[in-house]
């Protein structure tokens, strides 16, 4: 998984962001170690400053913890992972909602080309 960071948002918060979704989505599964900061910052191209930033906002919002000598790990609370995943469903839904809005679409023609592709998708 690639980091996708643009500039027309703050680094720190976009860090956030995709260190929670390489969360939900099992790229760093539950009890997992964390590669450094040092490789984190690197691999993500951003300052380890800014990285250290980001993973202590994940540590205070629990999804995080450290061990001093060991590094930092995944929380293994499954329902703190459960929920994260929900406030990204979310956010993103509220997203394209905008959008749709934005474009012009009423209620009834967003839930019917949400129903279509849906139905494409799971055939």
């Amino acid at each position: 998984m690639t980091w996708d960071l643009t500039a027309d948002r703050p680094i720190y918060a976009q860090l956030i962001e995709q260190l929670e979704l390489r969360i939900c989505s099992g790229t760093y599964p539950p009890g997992s170690r964390l590669p450094s900061v040092r490789d984190l910052a690197q691999e993500a191209s951003v300052n380890p400053n800014t990285m250290q930033r980001a993973l202590a906002r994940l540590e205070e919002d629990g999804l995080l913890y450290s061990h001093r000598t060991s590094g930092r790990f995944v929380t293994e609370d499954a329902e703190l992972i459960r929920k994260t995943k929900n406030k990204l469903a979310h956010e993103q839904v509220q997203e394209f909602l905008q959008r749709m809005k934005d474009l012009g679409f009423e209620y009834n023609e967003i839930l019917s080309i949400i129903t279509d592709i849906a139905e494409e998708l799971i055939k």
